[in-house]
């Protein structure tokens, strides 16, 4: 192997062979006294480790390598020594001592000190900013920048405490508590609305409310819960709710009205109110929930002068005793879905909407009605600023057993005749309502998705005898 021409030897230590300087009376590098050292000897010979003669030295460019020999010829070799000269030992030096060189011959640095890591090399960049730029030989930019060791003099951050048990954790790092508006305080991601998707089962009667797939935020709401009659039949109930969009706070006051009407069910039914009527006076608790949402201080008022009164719908079931009974303010619909599908379905509503009263009016087909783009204005609601509160309540006596399909108009846009919700209806509803409930949200979501969609079904048990309507 070729090597490149040596220099002339230069001076070194006899103790660590570091380079010394004309002069010098004690090594630099391990402080031994030079001045004990005897004149170097005119010849170092290269000792072959086999006991061979050693090659003679190559011309003048390089040196051949000889393999077995231990040196090479030309090559100024330090000669090890018994002693120092006056009768002592030569000093010895373990490894840990002596300073190494790297593989292309450079002093390797000191060992940093045990109090501190080594400082870079480079200016570093402040300790807060966490990062350190640096740049390749070539000019261009690194493919990747490490991050910088903390500096051990400025005090360490306070490691990220873990959330508790009951608060909410961030969905998108699993690890950061959300705070109250809604924001990961880790990693700061906005976390989905709790009402972008809500299911609820209770006793058979289930409900599902999705945000769907255009709208920024649900505005629907629902409330379902079962009760007792005074003689112990069971009573299911069952509201559903959509805001107004273009009114003032259209999901609150879905919320409220949910929530007051299914409140004001619950505790009738028990004390052996007529369920029509218990349904007609939960229309009335929810349009008084909704109209105290309006009832701002006056300073909200002057600062949105243009805010008008929030505004919902309301449409509601009752299973009781044999007895189905509907209510409803505006165009959210109830659907008699029989379980034998070889018997007709019917819708059991009618809209409070601008296209249903053309309908009614004899001005225009049910389709050229709701093709029009005024369709669904609706001319019922619950909220301050409606003109007359007109609540509708109905009762029927099915004869056989069936669903009572309640939902907002983000479902039945989808499925708006009586026969296309009965298709839409798994034949199983009866007996996996919130399955079944699941399946027509999904249903609204494969048409386009482009309203909240809210669907309750109560199943309808057989009723001991057959009955008509009533």
């Amino acid at each position: 192997m070729s090597q490149m021409p040596q220099q002339a030897a230069v001076p070194k230590c006899p103790s660590c062979e570091e380079p010394l300087e004309p002069g010098d009376r004690f090594c630099g590098a391990c402080g031994y006294d030079l001045s004990a050292v005897p004149a170097r000897p005119d010849d170092s010979p290269t000792i072959a480790m086999n006991g061979a003669v050693p090659a003679p030295s190559s011309p003048p460019g390089g040196v051949e390598g000889v393999e077995g020999v231990a040196g090479v010829a030309g090559v100024d070799w330090p000669v090890a020594r018994d002693s120092d000269g006056f009768g002592r030992p030569a000093p010895v030096h373990v490894a840990a001592e002596v300073p190494g060189t790297d593989s292309g011959g450079s002093p390797l640095p000191p060992p940093p000190p045990p109090a501190a890591p080594p400082m870079p090399s480079a200016a570093p960049e402040p300790a807060a900013s966490g990062m350190r730029f640096d740049h390749r030989a070539d000019g261009r930019e690194p493919d990747e920048y490490p991050l910088q060791a903390p500096d051990p003099r400025s005090a360490a951050a306070p490691a990220p405490t873990a959330p508790a048990a009951s608060e909410k954790v961030c969905v998108a790092c699993r690890a950061g508590r959300v705070d109250d508006d809604g924001y990961c305080e880790n990693c700061g991601h906005a976390q989905p609305r709790e009402r972008d998707h809500m299911e609820q089962e209770s006793g058979p009667v289930a409900a599902v409310s999705d945000r769907g797939l255009r709208h920024h935020r649900n505005e629907d709401a629902f409330s379902v819960g079962c009760t007792a009659l005074p003689d112990g039949a069971p009573a299911s109930v069952a509201i559903v709710c959509d805001g107004v969009s273009s009114a003032t706070r259209p999901d609150d006051a879905s919320l409220a009205a949910s929530r007051a009407a299914g409140e004001s069910l619950l505790a009738a039914l028990p004390r052996g109110t007529h369920p029509q009527q218990a349904m007609h006076d939960a229309i009335l608790a929810a349009s008084h929930a909704v109209n105290a949402l309006a009832e701002e201080p006056r300073t909200a008022l002057e600062q949105a002068p243009h805010q008008n009164a929030p505004a919902c719908t309301l449409v509601g079931a009752v299973v009781a005793s044999g007895l189905l009974v509907v209510g409803w303010v505006g165009d959210s619909r109830v659907y008699w879905v029989p379980v034998d599908r070889s018997t007709p379905p019917a819708r059991l509503t009618e809209d409070d909407s601008w296209a249903a009263q053309m309908v009614a009016a004899g001005l225009m087909s049910e389709a050229e009605a709701y093709a029009d783009e005024r369709a669904h204005a609706i001319t019922g609601w619950l909220g301050a600023d409606a003109y007359e509160l007109e609540p509708h309540t109905a009762s029927f006596k099915p004869d056989r057993p069936g669903v009572v399909v309640v939902c907002t108009d983000g479902l039945w846009n989808y499925a708006e005749s009586a026969e296309e919700m009965a298709d839409a209806v798994p034949p199983d509803a009866a007996a996996r309502p919130l399955h079944s409930a699941r399946v027509l949200v999904g249903h609204a979501l494969d048409g386009g998705g482009h309203d909240n969609v809210t669907v309750a079904l109560l199943p309808f048990p057989a009723p001991p005898q057959g009955a008509g309507s009533a």
